[in-house]
């Protein structure tokens, strides 16, 4: 059962039950709560400088969690985001150390974003034919595709940090168009074109449609494949995007760049309200979610709690995420 309407125009418009709306209440609540406890113990959690630092963490978890939802949306998942990641931190930082060598300045910046960019499309365009064309179930395909990449990052990069890299892409970190961070920026606006492309365009609505009902999309004429894959495609550019900003924040590529961020995208996406079963979801679950998310581990950093006790603070949270939405799947049955 889908809660996404279609208008006579043929646009998508998701419902709004009740449910969504305490879902969505409950967790910006426990959010605060989160926040307010960590600042309690850590005073330092609520300094304007530390709220800023949240804000630009957030703004990267969210454009790979709104990447990983749309790729849920279609009943399917992405296990190589992490990696994608990575791989593509370490494709585009070997551009842009090989341009800028050559006396390149803005052009090698220019450069790298395109193969950034590239390698996602292809990445994703890559996983999306195997899982439309070839029938394989998305988590084989992108399982495969995980280790791929990750052997790939490693041997490409020797298993050490691609640098330097040019001045003028470090500067993207700091940059401030018109006082916003550069990060902050983007992801605000992919999650309003993904919310406008959702909501009012034949690839939203045939997205939502693979999810609800891949039957109904072939027999209603549809071009089924194409907009599988090209959810695919679009989620693996965003990836390349998130991987660039994440570059210039490090300064360098970086080989283990994705780290946990499969795992993190897919709990920020399901707590805030993407259901596993696909064929419906909006941008403001990843936004939700990725908030709660990076509260969460700024506030465990903060209070010096272990990196292996995080990890299993996390996977508490993806379960609970995980049982959730098994809950809103009988609840909405």
């Amino acid at each position: 059962m889908s809660n996404a309407a279609t208008t006579r125009g043929g646009a998508v418009r998701p419902t709004r039950s009740p449910l969504w709306i305490v879902e969505r209440g409950i967790l910006a609540l426990l959010t605060v709560v989160v926040f307010a406890g960590f600042a309690i113990h850590s005073p330092v959690m609520a300094t304007n400088a530390n709220i800023a630092n949240i804000l630009v963490q957030t703004s990267y978890l969210a454009i790979f969690a709104a990447a990983q939802a749309l790729v849920i949306m279609t009943r399917g998942f992405d296990l190589s985001l992490g990696s994608a990641v990575s791989t593509v931190s370490i494709l585009c930082a070997l551009t842009m150390t090989t341009l800028a060598a050559q006396g390149a300045g803005v052009s090698a910046v220019l450069a790298g974003l395109v193969v950034a960019l590239a390698a996602g499309g292809a990445i994703g365009g890559l996983n999306g034919f195997f899982v439309a064309w070839g029938g394989i179930n998305p988590f084989i395909v992108t399982l495969g595709s995980m280790n791929i990449l990750l052997t790939l990052s490693t041997t490409i990069s020797g298993g050490f940090p691609v640098a330097p890299l040019p001045e003028a892409f470090r500067a993207l970190a700091y940059a401030e168009p018109a006082g916003i961070p550069l990060s902050v920026l983007c992801a605000a606006l992919a999650l309003v074109g993904l919310q406008i492309a959702l909501s009012r365009t034949v690839f939203g609505r045939a997205v939502l449609l693979i999810g609800s009902n891949a039957r109904a999309t072939i027999m209603g004429g549809m071009a089924y494949r194409f907009h599988l894959v090209s959810a695919y495609v679009v989620c693996s550019a965003l990836v390349g995007l998130g991987a660039f900003l994440m570059t210039a924040r490090t300064g360098s590529g970086e080989p283990n760049l994705g780290g946990n961020l499969t795992l993190e995208t897919i709990a920020a996406a399901v707590l805030g309200g993407i259901r596993l079963r696909g064929g419906q979801g909006d941008m403001l679950a990843p936004l939700l979610g990725a908030v709660f998310v990076t509260v969460l581990s700024n506030g465990m950093n903060l209070a010096g709690i272990d990196g292996y006790l995080q990890g299993v603070f996390l996977g508490l949270v993806i379960i609970a995420a995980l049982s959730l939405d098994r809950l809103r799947s009988k609840a909405s049955a």
